[in-house]
């Protein structure tokens, strides 16, 4: 089978080592003679599986006991809609920083529920770089940020605000570098980026804020799935288990040194990329994401050829969200540092071939 670089925003590339050990598993489970797609998720055997996923992620993460975690469906977007119904029940007002798309649909959703105050806005700036927070409103139930954003490709190295309720969307950049859980109330993520495949998405939620609203559907509410083990419904039973290999993993490799392989990864496309003469990145350097690197050539025709271009270096999709145009290079956990090599070598191949 060639070798190929996969710099997908998601679904993204998994460890080679973690699909090998997929694959071994993939039709005999522990022996069962049954596949994990094939279990029942009432199975004693599914329950560990469960329990291991939720032991890993506290140590990877430092996650406090007095923290839920929950396995749920609908991916990031339904977290959109269910924060909200959820948690904006006293005030009936949130405060959201707009940092781009993602932010920005989370707005809409939250805007059914209640009033949002947008606390910090970069779209005059067209996402370039990060929203400032300089003030949160009183009486609020949250304030609400993406950590990540995988369409502009920016980054917030550091918390941006401080609540008693805060929110962060970390589906594109968890578990590439440490963060603080204990400063926020709850964290949210869809796996197929850092945690695995598409179909589960990860919930941090401070058990405090669970409370048993009537009013809230039943599958919406966070204290259905909490008083089930996130086991109310059938789950996503194959991406539960794809991501306690990939968490399996991480442990292995360990979070300091992944950190320090994610730095490294971006630091090296980010050189390249400012000493080129035909490359360019335009977002403001310290809100420069790790996790996707966006560029451009400023000719749409030259784009497009790259994108070709880098397929003959074994880098593939690496062509930029449809609303920005340009190139996109994803550096989720599981690239390796050769992938970064390869696309530097098609960039400076490329260059050399349209330099007059």
């Amino acid at each position: 089978m060639a070798q190929v670089y996969n710099f997908s925003a998601g679904p993204a590339m998994l460890d080679p080592g973690v699909m090998r050990q997929i694959q071994a598993e993939l039709l005999d489970y522990q022996n069962t003679g049954m596949s994990i797609m094939e279990m029942s998720h009432r199975s004693a055997l599914f329950e560990a599986l469960v329990q291991d996923a939720k032991a890993n992620l506290r140590v990877l993460m430092n996650i406090p006991e007095h923290y839920e975690i929950l396995f749920l469906q609908g991916g990031a977007s339904l977290q959109f809609s269910m924060i909200p119904m959820n948690l904006m029940l006293d005030h009936r007002r949130a405060a959201y920083l707009n940092s781009g798309v993602w932010s920005q649909k989370a707005v809409d959703e939250a805007k059914r529920h209640g009033e949002v105050i947008i606390v910090g806005d970069s779209a005059d700036q067209k996402y370039k770089c990060l929203p400032i927070c300089d003030a949160l409103p009183s009486a609020i139930d949250y304030a609400y940020y993406v950590s990540n954003n995988t369409i502009y490709g920016t980054q917030f190295k550091t918390i941006p605000m401080d609540h008693p309720v805060l929110i962060a969307d970390m589906s594109s950049d968890i578990l590439s570098k440490p963060i603080d859980v204990s400063k926020h109330a709850l964290i949210f993520a869809g796996a197929q980026k850092n945690l695995g495949i598409a179909g589960v998405t990860l919930v941090i939620i401070r058990k405090d804020l669970i409370r048993e609203d009537l009013s809230v559907d039943t599958m919406l509410r966070y204290a259905t799935h909490q008083k089930a083990d996130s086991l109310y419904n059938t789950p996503a039973s194959f991406s539960l288990y794809v991501l306690k290999k990939v968490t399996d993993w991480l442990l292995e490799v360990g979070m300091d040194a992944m950190t320090k392989r994610n730095e490294l990864k971006a630091n090296m496309l980010y050189t390249a990329i400012d000493q080129s003469e035909l490359f360019m990145n335009e977002i403001k350097k310290e809100d420069r994401s790790w996790m996707n690197v966006v560029f451009t050539t400023k000719d749409p025709q030259l784009d497009e050829a790259f994108i070709s271009f880098a397929k003959s270096y074994a880098c593939v999709n690496i062509k930029g969200y449809r609303s920005v145009g340009g190139m996109r290079a994803s550096l989720y956990n599981a690239m390796p540092i050769e992938g970064v090599q390869r696309l530097i070598e098609a960039m400076e191949a490329f260059e050399r071939q349209v330099k007059p």
